[in-house]
């Protein structure tokens, strides 16, 4: 059981597997209003970064749950270094269909959900985990600016414009499935580019390490394009953030 093979070798080198950067995490631990003792799960929690750092900056608890033993185990090992073992767990497991032992204060599916099938199935997973008023956390892409080409619209990663929608859209699409928006934190640019172009470097010394193997093709024409699609696609047209949603 793991990810795609491209993901491990591009973001292994990577902390955070999504647009946000430290300063993000700990904005939104901030809003959250997070206390000593909250409990946290976190569906896709990839290499463990925001709930260990959550657990040393804002003493929760919590649990992650990643496909990924690669991450899984990186998350391990943050944990480890920054004191915080003893207070966060990390499973290797595929997250569909998790459902906490114990409802937690915060649930997240933080860029992975896919894990419930979609935004609407990750929040109905997510929702049977989580103690009355508590905190759902749906991390997910949005048009920042509609694209207005099939090409432009393939090459940000999307099947279809539909699968994602404007950020009005989106924020309306919670509040017909019964919840408020209470807070959200949304990515920069600078993120972006600290996800994206971190990769490259990723690949290219993969390349340098792993000349003969046969996935090094693969990775080869990944890197040849990946730096100007994303300058001309993705860089534009596409936003991320975290929302905070409280059933109604």
């Amino acid at each position: 059981m793991d990810i795609p093979r491209i993901f491990n070798i591009t973001e292994s080198k990577h902390r955070i597997h999504n647009p946000f950067t430290p300063d993000k995490y700990d904005t939104l631990g901030r809003v959250l209003r997070l206390e000593p003792g909250a409990s946290v799960l976190d569906l896709g929690s990839g290499s463990g970064e925001m709930l260990c750092t959550w657990a040393r900056d804002f003493g929760i608890t919590g649990t992650g749950i990643d496909m990924s033993q690669l991450f899984s185990d990186q998350a391990k090992r943050r944990a480890e270094e920054l004191g915080v073992a003893g207070r966060v767990r990390f499973l290797h497991d595929n997250a569909t269909g998790y459902v906490a032992k114990e409802k937690v204060d915060v649930a997240a599916c933080i860029g992975a959900t896919w894990i419930g099938g979609g935004v609407t199935g990750s929040i109905e997973l997510l929702s049977k985990s989580l103690v009355p008023n508590g905190i759902i956390l749906i991390g997910e892409p949005y048009w920042h600016k509609q694209p207005q080409s099939e090409e432009a619209i393939k090459a940000c990663g999307s099947g279809a414009l539909s699968d994602f929608l404007m950020l009005p859209e989106l924020l309306a699409c919670f509040g017909d499935l019964g919840y408020d928006v209470v807070e959200m934190v949304l990515a920069d640019l600078e993120g972006w580019d600290r996800y994206e172009a971190a990769k490259w470097l990723t690949m290219r010394r993969w390349l340098e390490e792993n000349p003969d193997e046969d996935f090094a093709q693969d990775i080869r024409r990944h890197l040849s394009s990946a730096p100007v699609r994303y300058a001309s696609y993705t860089r534009e047209y596409v936003g991320w953030g975290v929302f905070a949603l409280m059933a109604r």
